[in-house]
């Protein structure tokens, strides 16, 4: 198994380690690979998406071809990907006037509405223990400046919420996490990732 990290901005090695850790303990035997460059997002069997600045990283995600590779896979289906924090913002259909105004460039592959800054800023940043369907305990969930869902419709399930708020949701093969699990120890969102592949 191959599994691409987006590595033009954001907490890209800690999710390199968090994915090892989940795949060893899962006994999955494969790699974790930066991703670059649309070649790169041709090998992988996965793709993860994490945090970072949105409006930046949607915009190296166009100039290194990243975006034209992701939509070509989403196309045909085959490829799970998981966005954390600006990525969940990234796999959103809809994102708000600030996308808008930002000129943020959304993949659209989840059908959820996303709030940008939905716990305000930088300062609001927190940490919870949050419940998560079909895990029998709690995940210690970190908001950094976290998006939000708002709304999902169609076949966009919310798996965790907080303050009324969708901080984790589900779309066939697709993954939106609000907070950063890549942040802990614990790997079970990333296991949840590796199971869809």
């Amino acid at each position: 198994m191959i599994v691409g990290v987006v590595a033009v901005q954001g907490a890209v090695s800690e999710h390199v380690s968090s994915l090892k850790r989940a795949m060893s303990g899962m006994g999955i035997s494969g790699e974790v690979i930066l991703v670059r460059g649309g070649d790169d997002v041709r090998k992988a069997d996965a793709l993860v998406i994490p945090g970072g600045e949105s409006t930046t990283i949607s915009k190296l995600l166009v100039r290194f071809g990243i975006r034209d590779a992701i939509l070509e896979r989403a196309a045909r289906d085959d490829l799970p990907i998981m966005g954390t924090c600006a990525g969940m913002v990234l796999l959103s259909k809809d994102a708000g006037v600030q996308a808008k105004r930002t000129g943020t460039v959304l993949l659209e592959l989840m059908d959820l509405a996303v709030d940008r800054n939905a716990f305000g800023r930088q300062r609001e940043s927190f940490e919870t223990e949050l419940a998560v369907k079909g895990f029998d305990s709690p995940v210690h969930a970190v908001f950094i400046r976290a998006p939000a869902g708002t709304v999902a419709r169609g076949d966009c399930e919310a798996l965790a919420t907080f303050d009324g708020k969708i901080v984790l949701a589900r779309q066939g093969r697709r993954m939106a996490v609000a907070f950063h699990p890549e942040l802990t120890d614990d790997t079970r969102i990333h296991e949840m990732f590796l199971k869809m592949v």
